[in-house]
């Protein structure tokens, strides 16, 4: 009941799952942005503040703890507490000299060669839980293999394409696997300009390269050419996939000091996640165990001592407390197998429809399905993927691979769990064939289709690829994409974007494969485009009555048009005309 009392004040915001990572702590002079993520890409700064770090690490954010043994020292207000006497003595009588606190003889608390003053002195025997005290006995060899990891971003600045921002540095947590390989977070060493990795104990930074970055897993793999750094080092082995309840210790190296760090918690959920950095949904780890920034990248350890998994993103609102994720093992198995099969990550491969839960009755009913039928609904299939040759609107996925799909889109994962299908598809490699059994017209059909990943006519992210651009009479053209639309509106930019360029964000397909959103960006201001200041981000639907399909065939048109005008459709009906420019030699 006390949790649904409405609060006084400004309404909480909603909880929203951020990657974890770390600017370095630097000199207050030189502090750099934050690079945590908060929606469904990284986070850009255009401004370099000094404000960022004092929200990190700011007297009001750090809690004092109490380093006490027992609570009965502590001071408290008010009359002290009395203290139970473990002595046959009556007590003393209150005099106005203070009487020494009696010892338990019975209890040996004496401290080999500890005497001060000739009298023995005094601690206090803690018991440690057996269980954990296992625990860390199996963790501590694998912590060796934890390293520190130190970036120097520089980030495109998509607003301005022609230009990057400017450049700060992070620190996150990595380990070492085998084939003299180390893994992180992707959004650790997103737009790189140098990594360079500490080992434990070590005083020496040694340079690091990057062989892949899995944008859409988080995940990214280092190698280290200096011989030096693999003395000592030994791969960390992976383990199973947890269940509920098992203990998990993560190990790496969040704000707070420059020293390794240990916390330990249960998992609390597994279930198919929604991945920040990656704007996509994959198997994940709900675990209770504190992970706070500079964490990402570090293992999370199991009872024996073997990886079970990455930190990367936590839950941070006012509402819920230590809840965080960690990326298991096999989507990290996925991401080492994929590099190692194809030379380089190919990604994760999706099912390239949008589909429909069938839990009404009725609807079953009139979509021909016998009672002991089950599966989902294709509302809409995406016109550049493979199945779009196979698979129609209204067709009903009874199985894939062979595994049955329940009416609201699950599949059996293990005992007394279900998960949603999506999980069978992302065990599956870009180019794999899979079995699809589907109901049509009342028929059971049975395809072979080939699984690839997803083009979105917005994509989510980079890459790590600088946006393209293209610059005409002032007229500044590029492409739209989640980084972009933050860049122009902030990370709320799902409720500050224009909404025609929301709808395509969510709703809309691409025909072809190559067909990019081309907006007018801005108006470089000169006499040429005299009136058209006041254009921002409008699509671009034609030039010269011709189609624009992409940015590629803007440029190629506009260089190739004779005519004395250049007139190019926008949308919401506006037209631009500009006389066309006298190519000079210079």
């Amino acid at each position: 009941m006390g949790d649904n009392k409405r609060k006084r004040g400004r309404k909480p915001k909603n909880p929203a799952s951020e990657t974890l990572d770390l600017p370095s702590n630097t000199t207050a002079a030189a502090a750099a942005p934050n690079t945590t993520t908060t929606t469904a890409a990284t986070t850009n700064n255009n401004n370099t503040n000094h404000s960022t770090m004092d929200d990190v690490f700011s007297v009001g954010n750090v809690e004092l703890i109490d380093n006490t043994t027992s609570p009965d020292l502590r001071r408290r207000r008010g009359r002290p507490k009395k203290l139970p006497n473990h002595s046959d003595k009556p007590p003393a009588l209150a005099t106005g000299r203070r009487l020494a606190r009696p010892i338990d003889n019975s209890v040996d608390c004496t401290v080999p060669g500890g005497e001060v003053g000739g009298s023995a002195a005094v601690a206090m025997e803690t018991e440690v839980d057996p269980a954990w005290e296992s625990v860390s006995d199996r963790v501590l060899p694998a912590m060796d293999s934890v390293v520190k990891v130190f970036c120097v971003h520089t980030e495109p600045n998509f607003s301005l394409p022609w230009q990057r921002k400017r450049q700060y540095s992070s620190s996150s947590s990595g380990f070492v696997i085998g084939g003299r390989r180390v893994l992180t977070n992707a959004h650790s060493v997103e737009h790189y300009t140098q990594v360079k990795l500490k080992k434990r104990g070590s005083d020496t930074k040694y340079l690091a390269t990057v062989l892949a970055i899995g944008t859409e897993c988080d995940i990214a793999m280092l190698t280290v050419d200096d011989d030096e750094f693999w003395q000592g080092m030994s791969p960390v082995e992976f383990g199973d996939l947890p269940t509920l309840q098992d203990a998990v210790t993560v190990v790496g190296y969040p704000i707070g000091g420059d020293t390794i760090s240990v916390t330990s918690g249960v998992v609390s959920r597994i279930e198919i996640l929604s991945y920040v950095h990656g704007s996509t949904e994959l198997l994940g780890l709900q675990i209770d165990a504190a992970i706070n920034s500079g964490n990402s990248g570090g293992p999370a350890f199991n009872d024996k001592g073997m990886c079970v998994g990455i930190a990367f993103q936590s839950l941070k609102n006012e509402d819920v407390e230590n809840i965080g994720y960690v990326i298991p093992t096999p989507v990290i198995i996925h991401f080492i197998q994929d590099y190692e099969k194809n030379g380089g990550y190919t990604g994760f491969p999706i099912l390239g429809v949008e589909w429909q839960k069938m839990e009404n009755p009725d609807l079953r009913m009139a979509m021909g399905m016998r009672p002991d039928q089950k599966g989902v609904r294709i509302k809409r299939i995406d016109p550049t993927a493979p199945e779009s040759k196979v698979l129609k609107p209204s067709d009903v996925i009874l199985s894939f691979d062979g595994v049955d799909i329940a009416n609201d889109g699950t599949v059996p994962f293990r005992h007394g769990e279900r998960i949603g299908f999506s999980y069978l598809i992302s065990q599956k490699y870009t180019g794999d064939e899979a079995a699809i059994k589907v109901l049509r017209n009342s028929e059971n059909f049975k395809f072979d289709i080939k699984l690839d990943s997803h083009k979105r006519l917005i994509p989510a992210h980079s890459k790590g690829r600088p946006p393209s651009y293209y610059i005409i009479a002032g007229f500044v053209f590029t492409t739209v994409s989640v980084p972009y639309l933050r860049s122009e509106y902030g990370k709320e930019y799902v409720y500050e974007a224009p909404v025609k360029l929301l709808d395509k964000l969510l709703h809309s397909l691409p025909q072809s494969p190559d067909e990019q959103l081309v907006v007018l960006s801005q108006v470089l201001v000169a006499d040429i485009n005299i009136g058209y200041e006041d254009i921002v981000n409008t699509q671009v639907l034609a030039f010269n009555s011709k189609p624009v399909k992409n940015l590629k065939s803007l440029a190629s048109m506009v260089e190739s048009c004779d005519d004395e005008y250049f007139k190019f459709d926008l949308d919401y009906d506006q037209w631009s005309f500009v006389r066309r420019l006298q190519k000079q030699l210079l």
